[in-house]
């Protein structure tokens, strides 16, 4: 014997219910004896209250009682053919004539008590068995209806009744014993031993289905509902989850209890008692295998089962010095808590016995305030305790388990990945069975949290690092296009997936939280993308609240840098080549890294010094290993590497500056690089990361320039200005070639002082071997003294800047593994 019973959602409309035919044919055909339970058609029962509260308001509910009569006359007339239909739409309306009845006597009592409730409800399930049972005569199946107010028998205690499963055990067997016909049962619906209907409170028509289970010893009871199963997660909020193979009825429990809606566990004691497995399955997909719940569950791939949360709970807490030592006072708290029926959802007490904090639905906020300023009034009066601290808009959490109990660190990894998205943990809770751990959260952070915990715990799924980019030019084009290259590479060796949430630029922006296709993203901002406001376009990076969400800017742009402190304190990590924040005054340098520190997030410009040389990284892993520095010395400029080596004695050194300019070297204005500025950022940059507390007044810069080239009106005056202070160039590249030296614009960071300036070195200079356009830094180091460390290499380009950013990117991504 199986007892099948199918949910609201199962019997919702005609699609629903010809699939509930199927599976129920199906089974008969295969020789199955099956017994069904079948729950109202969903949302009828909201819509049953809905009615008897207007009705004793005296207010008009027929609007409702029609469409609900429509939507099941719609069956009928589906289903039923011509020689029945009639017959059955008259059963059928003489329910609803009952039912309008019963309403009008509560609009002329103006009251609905828990006993007219229960009688109100119960036409839910006592109309849809009926259609099924109707549907099911009319193609043939010999079936009855069971209205299982007949052997079902509770007590009198109304919305929540207790089964008296002796007699009830007895009924349904002798009622069974005597029939062959298949049993089509009303569930959440029983009667008291006098015929009064009751309802089996929430979960009934699972309950239903374990009492006949239960009663019946059948070999297994399938829950049909619209999920393929339990899942990790609530798919509605994690993308990734899926359906669990075998669950334990422990854990089924705890899943439950936290959220999860597919079953409730309390409703099924009876089969659970009985050693009965329970099987979910999923009514619009009969081929899959759904998850099977037992007593005992193989060991899962998993350290975790699932995961389980309650959207909107509220979280009260209790303390004060009187608490301490006192024996009692938790025992009086819950005692009358329970009195007023006030279910307490979560509870947690500090060691000290200072306070105590218990979570529950916020409906009941004032109430227990009410409640507990009441029975704890000297307490309160003597100050023994302080007072009531209630707080809202809460959300739980849950990870459940058994194989927690075999392996150490989860609460770590729990809390470290949540940290790491900055989601604060406000109360937390483990039972001493290592089967659950639970942590209440601020509600607006809920599905980003079961996003990482999902992504932490079942880990081969891929983590996703979700992207905003400011600046489609050169770099961000060149940064989206490696991205799609190495998009399977990432996958299969980073276990990372990149999704594109939004990208702006100076004229338009674009978001889509389900991702932008790295292939046609400039299509979609030139077609879909909105007037860019830079303003806005970081408001929503903040309020989408995505989970591993990196901010990529990839200009130059200063205003910006001013929205980088609420990015960090966002909890978004930043990853730019823009070195404007970092070398912009040192009190707001050290407060942007503050931030960052205290929010757990990344901020990384490896790529503001060397563009995608390792300079950074290398200065920051010597400094964690101990190192210490003693000279930096380095061409941070591709643009004056260049002019410097091509300028050789017999050229003109305005023609060289002329050849950088062509070749795109030089900014439009040439002096913007002669001058010497952006090698000064470079190398503060490079002074803070070792420690000093630099501004830019104290890098002293040589001018590189005679003061009649700089202060050339136009561009075109200042080359002319250079033709006529040649002697100057020219002296000083011959100067050099007689030494056998080459002349280098070098940034030098020695005893704590930066100077920058135009050197002559020679062969045995750690700068001297340098080529082209490229950069070359020279580390001294207690460790690196004799022989400096050099890194050398392009220091500028669309491509090599990219892939640095690339590389901190798939940097965060690590880190937030």
């Amino acid at each position: 014997m199986k007892v099948l019973k199918f949910g609201g959602t199962s019997v919702g409309s005609i699609k629903a219910i010809e699939s509930v035919l199927g599976i129920v044919q199906d089974n008969l055909q295969r020789g199955e004896k099956i017994a069904v339970v079948f729950s109202a058609m969903g949302g009828f029962t909201n819509q049953l209250l809905e009615m008897g509260n207007r009705a004793a308001r005296n207010e008009d509910y027929r609007d409702v009682l029609k469409k609900a009569s429509d939507r099941h006359l719609e069956v009928i007339n589906h289903f039923i053919g011509p020689r029945f239909r009639s017959r059955v739409i008259a059963d059928v309306m003489t329910l609803f004539n009952e039912l309008e009845d019963l309403l009008r006597g509560v609009s002329l009592i103006r009251e609905i008590s828990p006993r007219t409730s229960d009688l109100l409800v119960s036409f839910g399930e006592r109309l849809s068995t009926t259609l099924v049972t109707e549907i099911l005569k009319d193609r043939g199946v010999d079936c009855a209806f069971l209205d299982a107010r007949k052997v079902i028998k509770t007590n009198a205690h109304f919305q929540q009744a207790e089964v008296n499963f002796e007699l009830t055990n007895h009924l349904i067997q002798h009622h069974f014993a005597k029939t062959k016909s298949l049993q089509l049962i009303t569930g959440f619906i029983g009667s008291t031993e006098d015929g009064i209907t009751t309802t089996l409170g929430r979960g009934g028509s699972d309950y239903t289905g374990s009492i006949f289970g239960s009663a019946l010893n059948a070999s297994v009871i399938e829950i049909w509902t619209d999920v393929p199963g339990m899942m990790t997660s609530d798919p509605r909020k994690v993308r990734n989850a899926f359906t669990i193979p075998v669950v334990s009825y422990a854990e089924a429990m705890e899943l439950t209890h936290f959220g999860a809606k597919v079953i409730y566990p309390p409703s099924l004691t009876p089969a659970f008692k009985a050693n009965i497995p329970i099987k979910v399955l999923n009514t619009f997909d009969p081929a899959h295998p759904g998850t099977i719940v037992t007593r005992q569950a193989p060991r899962h791939e998993y350290i975790i089962t699932g995961i389980s949360s309650i959207d909107n709970l509220a979280l009260v807490n209790l303390q004060g010095s009187g608490m301490i030592g006192v024996a009692g006072v938790s025992a009086k708290l819950f005692t009358v808590l329970a009195r007023y029926d006030i279910s307490v959802i979560l509870i947690s007490q500090a060691s000290s016995e200072h306070s105590i904090c218990f979570a529950i639905d916020p409906k009941y906020s004032e109430k227990v305030r009410e409640v507990i300023e009441t029975e704890f009034s000297n307490e309160l009066r003597t100050g023994d305790l302080e007072g009531v601290e209630i707080q809202e808009e809460l959300s739980v959490i849950a990870i459940v388990g058994e194989g927690m109990r075999r392996h150490t660190g989860v609460s770590g990894r729990l809390f470290s990945v949540l940290g790491k998205n900055g989601i604060n943990i406000v109360a937390t809770a483990q039972g001493s069975s290592e089967l659950n751990i639970s942590v209440v959260i601020e509600r607006k952070d809920l599905s980003k949290a079961l996003n990482v915990i999902h992504e932490s715990f079942f880990a081969d799924q891929v983590k996703t690092l979700n992207l905003f980019l400011v600046g489609s030019g050169l770099i961000g084009k060149a940064l989206i296009r490696q991205l799609e290259q190495q998009e399977h590479y990432l996958r299969k060796y980073k276990n990372l997936k990149v999704r594109f949430i939004g990208v702006t630029n100076s004229r338009k922006m674009l978001f889509d939280e389900g991702g932008i296709s790295k292939e046609h993203w400039q299509e979609r901002l030139d077609t879909e993308g909105q007037q860019a406001d830079l303003g806005y376009f970081v408001e929503k990076v903040k309020s989408l609240n995505l989970p591993n969400s990196i901010f990529v800017d990839c200009t130059a742009n200063k205003p910006i840098v001013d929205y980088y402190e609420g990015i960090l304190e966002a909890s978004v990590s930043i990853v730019t080549p823009n070195k404007t924040a970092n070398a912009a005054p040192y009190d707001e340098y050290a407060r942007r890294h503050r931030m960052a520190l205290k929010k757990g997030v990344k901020f990384l410009y490896e790529t503001n010094v060397g563009a995608g040389l390792p300079v950074i990284n290398t200065i920051q892993g010597l400094i964690a290993s101990g190192d210490r520095f003693q000279k930096i010395e380095g061409v941070f400029s591709g643009t004056l590497s260049f002019i410097f080596n091509t300028f050789r004695p017999g050229l003109r050194f305005a023609e060289v500056v002329r050849e950088a300019k062509a070749k795109g070297y030089t900014e439009p204005d040439p002096r913007d690089d002669l001058s010497g500025q952006d090698v000064a950022r470079k190398i503060l940059i490079l002074a803070r990361e070792i420690g000093l507390e630099l501004d830019f007044e104290d890098v002293e810069i040589t001018p590189l320039l005679p003061e009649n080239c700089q202060q050339a009106p136009t561009v075109d005056a200042f080359f002319g200005e250079l033709e006529k202070s040649n002697a100057v160039f020219e002296k000083w590249v011959n100067d050099a070639d007689a030494k056998g030296e080459k002349l280098r614009y070098v940034a030098t960071l020695e005893n704590g002082k930066i100077q920058i300036g135009l050197k002559s070195v020679g062969a045995d200079h750690p700068l001297y071997p340098l080529e082209g356009a490229d950069n070359i830094i020279s580390f001294t180091t207690k460790r690196y003294h004799d022989r400096p460390l050099v890194i050398k290499g392009p220091g500028a380009g669309a491509e090599v800047t990219a892939s640095g950013v690339f590389a901190d990117i798939v940097s965060i991504g690590s880190y937030l593994s």
